[in-house]
């Protein structure tokens, strides 16, 4: 096992292709690989918005953790998301932002345990990555869990993060 994130700082760093990163963690579970290997780096900053009982139980302190109730829905969620994401840029002061686009707070997700529609991650994906954009942060996106009892479900929402990304940095494709 390995952690793909934590892989494709530490080679990026290395190469000099990214001084300050920023990491926006919207997978359901929380990201406590990425923040134990990253723990400590101060040109990394860690955004992870995740369901506060959802595996794994014992959470590391991300630089910025937003914990949410099982049962959160779009209008929860995104505002949390509005509240943290400005917070996050400002003090990542990154050059690069890694935008792990979870599938699994969909409301139809076997593990998840949130409620978001197909809508609010689409509204979740639109907010974090113009919110890059409007700040000149270019951002990779991780495919980042999917446990739909409905397959056709989670590969939609991917679609629609794809989409989405190329519609809002099309010109920088």
């Amino acid at each position: 096992m390995f952690n793909d994130v934590a892989v494709a700082v530490r080679a990026l760093q290395v190469e000099n292709r990214a001084r300050r990163i920023l990491i926006v963690d919207c997978d359901v579970h929380q990201g406590n690989g990425t923040a134990a290997i990253l723990s400590g780096d101060p040109a990394v900053f860690i955004l992870d918005l995740y369901g506060a009982k959802n595996f794994p139980f014992h959470k590391e302190p991300a630089s910025l953790g937003v914990p949410l109730p099982d049962g959160t829905g779009d209008a929860d969620y995104l505002q949390a998301l509005q509240t943290a994401l400005p917070v996050a840029i400002e003090r990542a002061k990154a050059d690069l932002a890694i935008y792990l686009a979870g599938s699994d707070p969909f409301e139809g997700d076997s593990l998840g345990r949130l409620k978001l529609t197909k809508a609010g991650l689409g509204a979740r994906d639109r907010l974090v990555l113009t919110a890059c954009r409007e700040a000149g942060l270019p951002a990779a996106i991780v495919m980042a869990g999917g446990y739909a009892r409905n397959v056709a479900d989670t590969v939609d929402i991917h679609f629609q993060t794809i989409t989405l990304a190329q519609e809002i940095f099309d010109d920088r494709l």
